[in-house]
């Protein structure tokens, strides 16, 4: 049985309303500008974005980079461009910023523009697998495929699927032809072989081999490859390819 004065607490307690609190309203929140700039990012509204975030741009190095981002996705190049070197004028070690402006010169075909970018971008982030990874894109698009590979290795390295889940910051290959995608995906391969990820290796061995990759042979002579003469895998999609020549 509860004892004389747990029952007088208890109904104490019940007087005062302790038992049931009564519902507090939570406190209301102010969206900042970058929240809402965000929000309407999320909703692919970049035009709503951008007069958002302009709102505090002169100032915030994170505002004028989300500025460019917004007039990035609607191509306006140009705009871009100059809201991303207002991020770097205000913050000259922001590595994002810097790593957008070499995209928007790979976009115009200014590779080695990008390259300096993508370099610089490194000095802040060493470790940033997308600038990485872009830099290497950039070297391939001169030809110079030694150093894309060298670049590509060291980003997947660090995060095995870089080239799975690239979005605005990554340099993409849309526009180049059949052909170099096809030798795109081979240096893939290669790096995804050494890497010992023999499934992503053998997606883009197959990817290259269906863009018409020309230079067949170095899918058996290549040492990244070696390992897998031997595997089923490789050499019924070898023979599945050569047939279809």
């Amino acid at each position: 049985m509860l004892g004389l004065a747990t029952i007088l607490f208890t109904s104490l307690l019940a007087q005062d309303g302790l038992t049931t609190p009564l519902p507090v309203a939570p406190p209301k929140v102010e969206l900042t500008p970058e929240m809402r700039g965000d929000i309407f990012m999320a909703r692919k509204m970049y035009r709503e974005a951008i007069e958002v975030y302009k709102t505090g741009a002169n100032t915030s190095a994170l505002l004028a980079n989300k500025t460019g981002i917004a007039y990035h996705q609607l191509l306006d190049l140009g705009s871009a461009q100059k809201w991303y070197e207002k991020s770097v004028k205000l913050n000259p070690r922001y590595s994002e910023a810097i790593n957008n402006l070499g995209t928007v010169f790979y976009a115009r075909k200014s590779y080695r523009r990008a390259i300096e970018q993508y370099k610089k971008a490194l000095r802040y982030t060493p470790e940033s697998a997308s600038v990485l990874s872009n830099l290497g894109t950039a070297y391939f698009a001169r030809k110079n495929y030694e150093e894309a590979l060298k670049y590509y290795d060291q980003a997947l390295a660090l995060d095995p699927g870089v080239f799975e889940h690239r979005g605005t910051q990554g340099t993409v290959l849309q526009e180049r032809s059949v052909e170099e995608r096809a030798k795109f995906h081979y240096f893939l391969a290669k790096s995804y072989a050494k890497a010992g990820d023999k499934p992503h290796a053998l997606q883009y061995v197959r990817m290259a081999l269906e863009e018409g990759f020309k230079e067949r042979e170095k899918l058996t002579k290549d040492p990244e490859f070696a390992q897998y003469l031997q595997d089923e895998e490789f050499q019924n999609l070898l023979k599945m390819e050569l047939k279809a020549l």
